[in-house]
């Protein structure tokens, strides 16, 4: 179900599935979502909320999986993928396909303020602290401190937006 500020932007071309489990899609007030974004329930019932005055830039994939929830002010760059899922795969003997999804790790939360590069990977389980910066092409799969810059696969803190 999508629950849309009047004042989000969302293309007409963006790509927004409805849910067979229940997901909630979330969309705060000024928020932008741009064309050619797919917000997809896949893995889990977990919900998408979307803060105020984020955008979501073209080609962006996010899957509900267990949760999602991004916070005031973000800015997601192109191509970025949110997967708050992970597929089982333990037994070699059927098809990972038919085997399910893994656990939660707890879904994905992207707090206040945060930039994502583009092409960066966020994975089940990881939290990005406020005013943080992603940079281009990393993988997130953990705790990211406030206002800390990483980059890299996996990403790796590479200094601060804060006066050291």
């Amino acid at each position: 179900m999508l629950e849309a500020d009047p004042t989000a932007r969302i293309s007409p071309l963006a790509d927004i599935e409805p849910s067979v489990r229940g997901t909630r899609y979330v969309i705060g007030a000024r928020t932008m979502i741009d064309a050619f974004v797919k917000i997809k329930p896949a893995g889990g019932s977990g919900d998408v909320v979307i803060g105020a005055d984020s955008a979501i830039n073209s080609g962006t994939v996010i899957y509900s999986g267990n949760g999602v929830r991004i916070g005031d002010a973000v800015l997601i760059a192109a191509n970025c993928t949110l997967a708050a899922t992970n597929h089982a795969f333990s037994d070699p003997d059927r098809r990972i396909r038919d085997q399910g999804f893994q656990p939660s790790r707890g879904g994905i939360v992207i707090e206040d303020d945060v930039w994502l590069g583009a092409n960066v990977v966020v994975l089940d389980g990881a939290v990005i602290g406020r005013g943080a910066v992603i940079g281009a092409g990393s993988v997130v799969g953990g705790m990211v401190e406030p206002y800390a810059i990483y980059a890299g696969t996996p990403a790796t803190r590479r200094g601060s937006r804060l006066p050291e």
